[in-house]
């Protein structure tokens, strides 16, 4: 059951990000792709700062979505190099 849910979050996640980032739509993979590396990006970074958003599924979402949003900046930014 727990993939069912890491599979939600992460399509939650990865078109939250694409909405933020105002890029085209990814599709569901694309979506779900982004979300869950966003979710692994999100979680280091959030545990290596001492951050806690709180736990959930709501709070699953934010620290992935903020990952993923970071991640597609940093794929921006490389792309104009």
């Amino acid at each position: 059951m727990e993939i069912v849910w890491f599979v939600i979050v992460g399509i939650a996640a990865g078109w939250i990000a694409g909405v933020v980032m105002k890029g085209a739509g990814l599709g569901l993979v694309g979506n779900l792709v982004v979300g869950v590396v966003g979710a692994l990006v999100g979680g280091f970074l959030f545990r290596a700062l001492g951050v806690s958003i709180g736990g959930g599924v709501l709070g699953s979402i934010a620290v992935a979505a903020i990952g993923a949003i970071l991640l597609l900046a940093f794929v921006r930014l490389v792309k104009r190099i």
